[in-house]
């Protein structure tokens, strides 16, 4: 692929700028000087985490922690059998989440990573003595997915989250006491194909995903399983023009969510 570095390195510049301890004005008063720190599960989707987050919280800092060492190492254990995230991925984002605090004081934590949604409560536990709420961003859209108790499609591209967000789907079903059916689907050549640049091909191989599902099975909504494949709502921006049916991602639902508990601090 032949990238213009100059137009590269422009827009990415553009997005994130340089640290600043001045605050932008925010569009929401009670957003004003707030700061989310962003536990990622690899560095390359703190660009997800940063656009979404100045796209949905415009005015807010949003601070990123992660390496590409957590991610290989989860994708290590999955390929050895494993049934959730190494014990190190646990701890280490802990300590991110402190890091975060100690550094900067943010005012809340998001895990943005799916794949280690089940670090959520050990997190959680850990900030309490530092009295900062931790958000999972997951947790909205699968509160919306189960609220009307329908069959939900669950879509993911990376095999060693398909475990991670069945299971706090089925969690946060039993949480609010609904009934559900979910199926899954897993498009591994679509994540290959986001590594590769070719956003639009992974849009379009969802998006076929989707609606082979609902030409084979009753669906009321679908569920992107990822941070990263929130991009599909570049290219299908109304779901349910395109679909018929609400296709949700973390990207949006996940710091609006994240808006609403920093409004209240």
């Amino acid at each position: 692929m032949e990238i213009d570095p100059v137009s590269l390195f422009s827009q990415y510049m553009a997005l994130t700028g340089v640290p600043d301890l001045n605050f932008e004005k925010a569009s929401d008063p009670y957003l004003q000087g707030k700061k989310l720190g962003v536990v990622n599960g690899s560095s390359w989707i703190s660009l997800w985490s940063t656009y979404f987050g100045k796209k949905i919280l415009p005015g807010v800092k949003i601070i990123n922690a992660g390496n590409e060492a957590v991610q290989l190492n989860f994708m290590k254990a999955h390929k050895e059998g494993a049934s959730g995230p190494p014990p190190i991925n646990i701890s280490l984002f802990c300590r991110y989440a402190e890091d975060l605090y100690r550094l900067y004081e943010v005012d809340a934590i998001l895990i943005s990573c799916s794949t280690m949604n089940r670090a959520f409560n050990r997190v959680e536990s850990h900030m309490k003595q530092f009295n900062i709420p931790v958000i999972q961003i997951d947790a909205a859209m699968m509160e919306a997915a189960v609220s009307n108790e329908g069959n939900i499609l669950v879509v993911a591209t990376h095999g060693p989250t398909v475990n991670s967000t069945q299971l706090l789907l089925s969690e946060t079903a039993s949480r609010l006491g609904k009934k559900i059916t979910f199926t899954g689907a897993t498009v591994e050549k679509a994540f290959h194909l986001l590594g590769e640049g070719r956003i639009e091909e992974h849009n379009r191989i969802i998006a076929d995903t989707i609606e082979k599902s609902l030409k084979s099975n009753k669906t009321d909504v679908v569920v992107l399983a990822q941070l990263s494949m929130s991009l599909f709502c570049l290219t299908f921006p109304d779901p349910v023009k395109s679909f018929g049916v609400p296709v949700l991602n973390s990207g949006e639902m996940g710091f609006k969510k994240a808006g609403e508990i920093l409004k209240l601090l």
